[in-house]
Protein backbone atom coordinates (compact mmCIF):
# COMPACT_ATOMS: atom_id res chain seq x y z
CA UNK A 1 0.00 0.00 0.00
CA UNK A 2 1.16 3.75 -0.72
CA UNK A 3 1.90 6.12 1.94
CA UNK A 4 -0.08 9.22 1.58
CA UNK A 5 2.94 10.30 3.70
CA UNK A 6 6.45 9.40 3.61
CA UNK A 7 8.96 11.17 6.27
CA UNK A 8 12.55 10.35 5.76
CA UNK A 9 15.37 11.53 7.72
CA UNK A 10 13.73 15.03 8.44
CA UNK A 11 15.29 17.37 10.67
CA UNK A 12 15.14 21.25 11.25
CA UNK A 13 17.61 23.62 12.82
CA UNK A 14 16.89 26.72 14.30
CA UNK A 15 19.62 29.20 14.97
CA UNK A 16 18.65 31.41 18.11
CA UNK A 17 21.89 33.68 18.69
CA UNK A 18 24.98 31.77 18.45
CA UNK A 19 22.81 28.42 20.05
CA UNK A 20 21.84 25.93 17.51
CA UNK A 21 18.02 24.40 18.24
CA UNK A 22 17.58 20.79 16.79
CA UNK A 23 14.14 20.99 16.60
CA UNK A 24 13.96 17.53 14.79
CA UNK A 25 16.84 15.15 13.89
CA UNK A 26 15.61 12.58 11.70
CA UNK A 27 11.91 11.75 11.84
CA UNK A 28 11.39 9.26 9.75
CA UNK A 29 7.39 8.00 9.21
CA UNK A 30 4.95 7.04 6.74
CA UNK A 31 1.04 7.30 7.17
CA UNK A 32 -1.06 5.76 4.76
CA UNK A 33 -4.50 6.48 3.00
CA UNK A 34 -7.45 6.83 5.85
CA UNK A 35 -5.10 6.08 8.62
CA UNK A 36 -5.93 7.94 12.22
CA UNK A 37 -3.02 8.64 14.05
CA UNK A 38 -2.06 10.81 17.12
CA UNK A 39 1.30 12.49 17.57
CA UNK A 40 1.98 13.28 21.16
CA UNK A 41 5.25 14.65 22.83
CA UNK A 42 6.00 16.73 25.71
CA UNK A 43 7.03 20.51 25.02
CA UNK A 44 10.27 20.53 23.31
CA UNK A 45 9.77 17.19 22.02
CA UNK A 46 9.41 18.55 18.37
CA UNK A 47 5.25 18.00 18.12
CA UNK A 48 5.14 21.47 17.43
CA UNK A 49 7.52 21.31 14.89
CA UNK A 50 6.56 18.26 12.87
CA UNK A 51 2.37 19.51 12.50
CA UNK A 52 4.23 22.30 11.27
CA UNK A 53 6.25 20.39 8.45
CA UNK A 54 3.34 17.62 8.03
CA UNK A 55 1.03 21.20 7.25
CA UNK A 56 3.50 22.27 5.16
CA UNK A 57 3.97 25.61 6.91
CA UNK A 58 7.61 25.18 7.09
CA UNK A 59 10.16 23.62 4.77
CA UNK A 60 12.73 20.85 6.80
CA UNK A 61 16.77 21.58 7.26
CA UNK A 62 17.77 17.96 5.90
CA UNK A 63 15.33 15.01 4.65
CA UNK A 64 12.50 14.27 2.12
CA UNK A 65 8.64 14.97 2.74
CA UNK A 66 6.77 13.02 -0.45
CA UNK A 67 2.92 14.05 0.40
CA UNK A 68 0.31 12.54 -1.77
CA UNK A 69 3.16 11.89 -4.55
CA UNK A 70 4.51 14.98 -4.56
CA UNK A 71 7.68 15.76 -3.09
CA UNK A 72 7.32 18.98 -1.35
CA UNK A 73 10.46 19.49 0.44
CA UNK A 74 12.19 21.83 -1.30
CA UNK A 75 9.30 23.49 -2.84
CA UNK A 76 9.19 27.56 -2.65
CA UNK A 77 6.33 29.20 -0.40
CA UNK A 78 4.00 29.66 -2.78
CA UNK A 79 4.07 25.82 -4.07
CA UNK A 80 3.46 25.06 -0.45
CA UNK A 81 0.77 27.11 0.07
CA UNK A 82 -1.28 25.58 -3.14
CA UNK A 83 -0.16 22.18 -1.79
CA UNK A 84 -1.50 23.27 1.71
CA UNK A 85 -4.88 24.39 0.18
CA UNK A 86 -5.52 21.44 -2.10
CA UNK A 87 -4.18 18.46 0.29
CA UNK A 88 -4.51 19.73 3.46
CA UNK A 89 -7.99 20.80 5.77
CA UNK A 90 -6.43 22.47 8.98
CA UNK A 91 -8.46 22.23 12.42
CA UNK A 92 -6.90 24.44 15.47
CA UNK A 93 -7.14 24.49 18.73
CA UNK A 94 -8.75 28.41 18.47
CA UNK A 95 -10.95 28.09 15.55
CA UNK A 96 -9.64 30.99 13.54
CA UNK A 97 -12.62 31.99 11.84
CA UNK A 98 -13.80 35.33 10.00
CA UNK A 99 -15.48 36.83 13.39
CA UNK A 100 -17.94 39.37 10.82
CA UNK A 101 -18.62 36.01 8.34
CA UNK A 102 -21.23 33.93 8.52
CA UNK A 103 -21.01 30.05 8.93
CA UNK A 104 -21.39 29.66 5.25
CA UNK A 105 -18.80 31.87 4.44
CA UNK A 106 -15.98 30.68 6.39
CA UNK A 107 -16.78 27.48 5.45
CA UNK A 108 -16.64 28.68 1.39
CA UNK A 109 -13.50 30.53 2.26
CA UNK A 110 -10.93 28.22 1.20
CA UNK A 111 -13.06 27.31 -2.18
CA UNK A 112 -12.30 30.89 -3.09
CA UNK A 113 -8.85 30.56 -3.62
CA UNK A 114 -9.25 27.49 -5.29
CA UNK A 115 -11.57 29.43 -8.02
CA UNK A 116 -14.80 27.27 -8.05
CA UNK A 117 -17.59 29.50 -9.00
CA UNK A 118 -20.15 31.15 -6.35
CA UNK A 119 -23.04 28.48 -6.51
CA UNK A 120 -20.80 25.63 -6.70
CA UNK A 121 -18.70 26.83 -3.96
CA UNK A 122 -22.01 27.57 -1.92
CA UNK A 123 -23.73 23.70 -2.57
CA UNK A 124 -20.24 21.54 -1.24
CA UNK A 125 -20.19 24.04 1.79
CA UNK A 126 -23.62 23.77 2.47
CA UNK A 127 -22.96 20.00 2.29
CA UNK A 128 -19.97 19.30 4.83
CA UNK A 129 -22.36 21.91 7.38
CA UNK A 130 -24.94 19.44 6.92
CA UNK A 131 -22.41 16.47 7.71
CA UNK A 132 -21.05 18.23 10.63
CA UNK A 133 -24.78 19.27 12.03
CA UNK A 134 -24.37 22.38 11.30
CA UNK A 135 -27.86 23.08 8.39
CA UNK A 136 -29.70 25.07 10.90
CA UNK A 137 -26.71 27.59 11.72
CA UNK A 138 -25.65 28.70 8.24
CA UNK A 139 -26.44 32.36 8.39
CA UNK A 140 -25.32 32.51 11.86
CA UNK A 141 -21.94 34.48 12.82
CA UNK A 142 -19.24 32.97 15.03
CA UNK A 143 -19.84 34.91 18.19
CA UNK A 144 -23.83 33.46 17.72
CA UNK A 145 -22.34 30.04 18.09
CA UNK A 146 -21.15 27.70 21.02
CA UNK A 147 -17.57 26.71 21.16
CA UNK A 148 -18.46 23.21 20.07
CA UNK A 149 -20.67 24.82 16.89
CA UNK A 150 -17.31 27.12 16.36
CA UNK A 151 -15.08 23.65 15.98
CA UNK A 152 -17.72 22.35 13.90
CA UNK A 153 -17.85 25.01 11.25
CA UNK A 154 -13.71 24.77 11.46
CA UNK A 155 -13.89 21.17 10.77
CA UNK A 156 -16.42 21.89 8.17
CA UNK A 157 -13.71 24.65 6.35
CA UNK A 158 -11.54 21.71 6.83
CA UNK A 159 -13.09 18.89 4.91
CA UNK A 160 -15.15 21.17 2.09
CA UNK A 161 -12.06 21.25 -0.07
CA UNK A 162 -12.34 17.22 0.10
CA UNK A 163 -8.27 17.74 0.82
CA UNK A 164 -6.17 13.99 1.59
CA UNK A 165 -5.74 14.65 4.87
CA UNK A 166 -7.27 16.52 7.84
CA UNK A 167 -4.40 18.27 10.28
CA UNK A 168 -6.35 18.85 13.88
CA UNK A 169 -4.10 20.44 16.31
CA UNK A 170 -5.37 20.11 19.84
CA UNK A 171 -8.52 20.29 18.62
CA UNK A 172 -10.64 20.13 21.93
CA UNK A 173 -8.18 22.78 23.88
CA UNK A 174 -10.57 25.15 24.25
CA UNK A 175 -13.59 22.80 24.71
CA UNK A 176 -15.10 21.38 27.94
CA UNK A 177 -15.49 17.96 28.66
CA UNK A 178 -18.39 16.47 27.17
CA UNK A 179 -18.24 18.84 23.78
CA UNK A 180 -14.47 17.21 23.66
CA UNK A 181 -15.72 13.91 23.45
CA UNK A 182 -18.55 14.77 20.95
CA UNK A 183 -16.01 17.03 18.73
CA UNK A 184 -13.72 13.52 18.92
CA UNK A 185 -17.43 11.97 17.93
CA UNK A 186 -17.34 13.86 14.80
CA UNK A 187 -13.54 13.26 14.15
CA UNK A 188 -14.68 9.16 14.09
CA UNK A 189 -17.43 9.66 11.79
CA UNK A 190 -15.25 11.87 9.42
CA UNK A 191 -12.29 8.93 9.51
CA UNK A 192 -15.11 6.41 8.90
CA UNK A 193 -16.13 8.29 5.83
CA UNK A 194 -12.59 7.54 3.97
CA UNK A 195 -10.61 10.77 5.74
CA UNK A 196 -6.72 10.17 6.67
CA UNK A 197 -6.44 12.50 10.01
CA UNK A 198 -3.64 13.67 12.23
CA UNK A 199 -4.55 14.70 15.48
CA UNK A 200 -1.75 16.37 17.88
CA UNK A 201 -2.55 16.51 21.44
CA UNK A 202 -0.74 16.35 24.89
CA UNK A 203 -3.67 14.92 26.56
CA UNK A 204 -3.75 11.07 26.50
CA UNK A 205 -7.18 10.59 26.62
CA UNK A 206 -7.81 12.59 23.06
CA UNK A 207 -4.60 10.42 21.56
CA UNK A 208 -6.73 7.34 22.73
CA UNK A 209 -9.35 7.64 20.03
CA UNK A 210 -6.72 7.42 17.01
CA UNK A 211 -6.13 3.96 16.42
CA UNK A 212 -2.16 4.82 15.65
CA UNK A 213 -0.32 6.90 18.11
CA UNK A 214 3.45 8.19 17.70
CA UNK A 215 5.20 9.37 20.21
CA UNK A 216 8.16 12.36 19.94
CA UNK A 217 10.98 12.84 22.38
CA UNK A 218 13.59 15.47 22.13
CA UNK A 219 13.11 15.65 18.09
CA UNK A 220 12.97 11.89 17.44
CA UNK A 221 10.18 8.92 17.49
CA UNK A 222 10.18 7.50 21.11
CA UNK A 223 7.27 5.25 19.96
CA UNK A 224 5.08 4.43 17.25
CA UNK A 225 2.34 1.97 18.27
CA UNK A 226 -0.69 0.64 17.38
CA UNK A 227 -3.78 2.01 19.52
CA UNK A 228 -5.25 -1.49 21.17
CA UNK A 229 -7.85 0.61 23.14
CA UNK A 230 -9.44 2.49 21.10
CA UNK A 231 -11.56 5.20 23.46
CA UNK A 232 -15.22 4.80 21.32
CA UNK A 233 -17.39 7.98 21.09
CA UNK A 234 -20.61 5.78 22.47
CA UNK A 235 -18.71 4.66 25.32
CA UNK A 236 -17.43 7.60 26.05
CA UNK A 237 -20.85 9.37 25.79
CA UNK A 238 -22.15 6.65 28.19
CA UNK A 239 -19.45 7.10 30.93
CA UNK A 240 -20.13 10.63 31.46
CA UNK A 241 -23.94 10.65 31.19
Amino acid sequence: MQAIIELSGIKKEYKIGLEEIHALSGVSLNIFKNEYVALMGPSGSGKSTLMNMLGCLDSPTDGDYTLNGLAVAKMSDNELAEVRNKQIGFVFQTFNLLPRSTTLENVMLPLVYSGIAKPQREEMAKKVLEQVGLGNRMSHKPNELSGGQRQRVAIARALVNNPAIILADEPTGNLDSKTSIEIMGLFEEIHKNGNTIILVTHEEDIALHAHRIVRLKDGLVESDTQNANITTYKKRMEEIQ
